[in-house]
């Protein structure tokens, strides 16, 4: 997969240094920038990286740093405990999420590991937030919860 010069850029400005590892842009702002990458599983530096969908505009990183701070993240936890149903389908995030990364590359060191927390407990709605939008509505339904808490990160303009 190539990524084109200008995305690098914008991601790397984003996130106040040099990006690594991208695969593709995952999804894109409503002002046209990035806001989530895929990265490889594995750095080029060779550390293995679980977070396969990564968060990279600020604004979106901030918003949801609120809602982590407005404490989403325990209140989503305490459902996954008594949810049958939303346990399932987190369930189920976490496995399509696996897959996916396998299907890019298998690295031992994170293998069976997703990111988040899934699949029993929330510790990243950044995590699960990018991958709501990387993959689309109706897979990470936490990520989903997330994201509808929030409002339009980019209605701004561009963030860099």
């Amino acid at each position: 997969m190539s990524v084109s010069p200008e995305d690098i850029a914008a991601v790397s400005a984003q996130l106040g240094r040099t990006a690594r590892g991208i695969r593709s842009v995952a999804h894109r702002c409503s002002c046209g920038l990035p806001d989530v990458v895929e990265t490889d599983p594995r750095l080029p530096d060779g550390t293995p990286f679980p977070t396969t969908y990564y968060v990279t505009c600020p604004r979106l990183a901030s918003a949801i740093g609120t809602l982590e701070a407005e404490g989403m993240m325990k209140e989503m936890t305490d459902r996954l405990g008594t949810d049958e149903e939303l346990a399932k389908a987190y369930q189920a995030a976490h496995e399509s999420y696996l897959a996916h990364r396998e299907s890019i590359e298998h690295v031992e060191e994170i293998a069976g590991i997703t990111a988040g927390g899934m699949p029993t407990r929330v510790k990243c709605l950044h995590v699960l937030a990018g991958h709501s939008l990387a993959v689309g509505p109706g897979v990470n339904p936490l990520g989903d919860e997330a994201l509808e808490a929030l409002d339009d990160w980019g209605r701004r303009g561009p963030c860099v």
